[in-house]
């Protein structure tokens, strides 16, 4: 195993978590600020992708397609609080995960009848295609690099906008005490609106970026959702700080357990059996790892309750 090769697998790991990060991140928001779970998070990623996909196609702009994204998944967001949410938050978590699993069922069903059950596919721009050359002679995919950039910038914009602007300082007040920001004359249900917009709206960004890579199709976003909950909770709930961790430490977790474990299990198994062993063990790693946290800090690695 060359040296190339491992630090590859580990930007690998960094762009599986960046992307991970843009789906925690909108979902620790709302949970943070709302108190709401919501399950349907993952279908605002597949309506990012599928209009991310759309747009290019349509237009031949990945560009605009990624606009696209933002916008159709940000708007579909403010129509479910709107329209559904709304009416949940001050129900039961059992409540709110019935509505929100029926909400995802809607999307999948409504995707597939827009745009069948056939997945789509989404070309990389022209201008992020081919390989870059990084110190040390390593060749990596200039687009995976691109998606480790892009979720970094997202991540100091995030910072940014929860401690240095007033919108930021109404989310914060918004965890801490609801009803006294509410009594101070801030409009809540817009606030509310505003943060799930602005969560959707990163789902779907996530979506559209990961959808170069994978085929986009019907049902994409309830895996990544499972992995975004696994994040939320190893980072802290309500922590933006905690999810960008968190993300890092499962996408390396991961993608690191699924390369590095095969190889270490074929020094005394033979090669079959290595990779069956090594594979299954690697699909653990992440809650392993969740687990170990929540056992040193149980409110997560940043949560208020640690």
């Amino acid at each position: 195993m060359s040296a190339a090769l491992l630090i590859e697998q580990v930007l690998n790991g960094l762009q599986f978590g960046v992307m991970l990060f843009l789906m925690a991140a909108g979902l620790t928001l709302i949970f943070g600020v709302m108190g709401l779970i919501n399950l349907a998070h993952g279908s605002l990623y597949m309506v990012g992708a599928f209009a991310c996909a759309a747009v290019a196609a349509a237009t031949g702009s990945f560009w605009l397609g990624l606009v696209a994204s933002l916008i159709a998944a940000a708007l579909a967001g403010a129509i479910v609080e709107i329209v559904v949410i709304r009416r949940l938050y001050r129900r039961e978590h059992l409540d709110q995960v019935l509505a929100t699993f029926a909400l995802i069922l809607m999307f999948s069903e409504g995707t597939r009848w827009l745009f069948g059950s056939f997945p789509l596919y989404l070309d990389v721009p022209p201008v992020l295609s081919g390989a870059v050359t990084l110190p040390g002679g390593i060749e990596y995919p200039l687009y995976r690099l691109a998606i480790i950039v892009a979720g970094i910038a997202v991540a100091i914009g995030l910072f940014l906008l929860i401690g240095k602007t007033r919108l930021g300082i109404q989310i914060r007040a918004g965890e801490a005490d609801r009803e006294m920001i509410a009594a101070l004359g801030v409009d809540i249900k817009l606030l509310y609106t505003a943060v799930f917009a602005l969560g959707a709206a990163l789902a779907g960004f996530a979506g559209a970026l990961v959808g170069t890579i994978q085929s986009v199709q019907v049902g994409m976003g309830e895996p990544v959702l499972i992995l975004a909950f696994v994040v939320v909770v190893i980072g802290g709930i309500g922590s933006i700080k905690g999810a960008f961790i968190g993300a890092l430490l499962v996408g390396i977790t991961d993608t690191l357990g699924r390369f590095l474990l095969p190889i270490a299990f074929h020094t005394f198994m033979n090669p079959s059996d290595a990779t069956a062993v090594g594979s299954a063990l690697a699909s653990m790693l992440i809650y392993i790892l969740m687990a170990g946290v929540l056992v040193v800090r149980p409110g997560g690695l940043f949560g208020t309750a640690s």
